[in-house]
């Protein structure tokens, strides 16, 4: 399936293969998605699920947490063992209503984006549609130079969102940047481990976390919010 979003232009992939490439998460990352959001989107799972399995919340609660240790996302496991696809999970899991009502967030989002040299991708394992919106509430619709969502994690065929080291690998020749110029800005720390791994930076954004545990030593930086990136980019880029 293709994403909904485009790929940039060889041209422009060539242009910036010699500056710093900068991959931001989305919820929890860029908004506080643990306000409201995370807790409607995971009634909807809940719901979708027993639904479609006739199970009882139990029972999908207990499902849910063993996929997610299998296999790093719910959708996953739901693929493998229950031939539901991506597009008929994700999309109606996420569809808010109230979305303009539910989103928290710091303002002057934009403005520091456009200040912070580098090419800026959005990585979120949020679908396309979400994603689009809450960009739009943000006034981020054109702060980056590629959006990539879920849909689009794909190698040979196969999803595989993020913490996946083989998509951040082909993500990465996609774009035409080595992993030490890259940066991943990040709230979940397994994701920041897997990009370590690769050789990339790591961004630990925590504000928006009701609970995290000490600093992990994967982690180059760790930040309250985005908007302390501009005052320590340089830090980061020489790390």
């Amino acid at each position: 399936m293709r994403s909904a979003f485009r790929h940039p232009h060889t041209p422009q992939r060539r242009k910036t293969a010699r500056r710093q490439l900068w991959l931001f998460d989305l919820d929890n990352t860029l908004h506080d998605a643990g306000w409201r959001i995370f807790d409607a989107i995971e009634q909807n799972m809940n719901h979708f699920i027993a639904a479609r399995l006739g199970q009882n919340l139990e029972q999908v609660s207990a499902l849910r947490a063993n996929y997610w240790r299998r296999y790093g996302a719910t959708v996953l496991g739901l693929i493998r063992h229950h031939n539901i696809s991506a597009e008929e999970f994700l999309h109606p899991v996420h569809a808010l209503p109230d979305l303009r009502q539910m989103m928290r967030y710091e303002a002057g989002l934009a403005r520091l984006l456009r200040r912070l040299p580098g090419r800026k991708v959005l990585l979120t394992n949020a679908p396309a549609g979400y994603a689009k919106r809450v960009l739009h509430q943000l006034a981020l619709t054109r702060s980056f130079a590629r959006h990539v969502p879920i849909e689009a994690m794909r190698v040979n065929r196969r999803l595989r969102p993020k913490p996946d080291k083989q998509m951040l690998r082909h993500l990465l020749r996609q774009e035409g940047f080595r992993a030490r110029d890259c940066i991943l800005v990040e709230d979940s720390a397994k994701n920041l481990q897997s990009a370590k791994a690769l050789g990339m930076r790591t961004v630990w954004i925590t504000g928006y976390l009701t609970q995290h545990s000490r600093t992990p030593h994967w982690v180059d930086v760790k930040l309250p919010s985005v908007h302390a990136l501009l005052r320590q980019h340089g830090s980061v880029r020489s790390r």
